[in-house]
């Protein structure tokens, strides 16, 4: 029995080794590394979860992310935004809780969606968006600035720097602002 222990354990480190050293399967860094960004101030406390896909010569709005269609904002799980507090976007209240945010991205502005509901992954099967509608709390839109200089990973950020809190989203040569207050 202590034979087929050390046999077992031996090959428990061969492949674990040999995955961390071809850097095939677990030990792989992912194309769309995950980003948590938490902001505070006073009492207030937002967070977003979200995975950042990169440009890599591609293009992007209106090809990789098409125009006029739901997008799961980001690769991989879906994109949450937390807040305690509630907050006013646009001329609409957003409750304190956790949502999913889901975007419709144009050429001159997007949709942004605060969703309800909780989905493990931003796709399906299909690579269909997993958002029900019916569970949208908010929906805004956010005009596009271009940018001078393309943004190689998608960034989502806090802004507070003139009192006048929002969040960003920027990737290639697009940056939406949200006010949030």
């Amino acid at each position: 029995m202590k034979r087929f222990i050390v046999f077992l354990l031996l090959i428990i480190v061969a492949a674990l080794g040999y995955f961390y050293f071809t850097k095939t399967g677990v030990f792989v860094e992912r194309k769309s590394p995950k980003k948590t960004v938490v902001f505070t101030v006073d009492d207030l406390k937002l967070e977003i979860f979200y995975n950042r896909p990169s440009k890599r010569n591609r293009d992007v709005f209106g090809a990789l992310v098409p125009f006029n269609k739901v997008w799961r904002t980001g690769a991989n799980e879906a994109t949450t935004f937390e807040t305690n507090k509630a907050l006013k976007i646009g001329n609409d209240s957003l409750p304190a809780g956790k949502y999913t945010l889901w975007t419709i991205p144009n050429d001159t502005s997007w949709s942004v969606m605060f969703n309800a509901k909780q989905y493990k992954w931003g796709v399906d099967e299909t690579m269909e968006p997993m958002r029900i509608p019916e569970f949208d709390v908010i929906m805004c839109s956010a005009s596009v600035q271009k940018l001078e200089k393309p943004v190689e990973q998608f960034t989502i950020a806090f802004d507070n720097s003139t009192d006048n809190l929002s969040l960003t989203m920027a990737w290639d040569d697009a940056k939406v602002v949200v006010p949030l207050k």
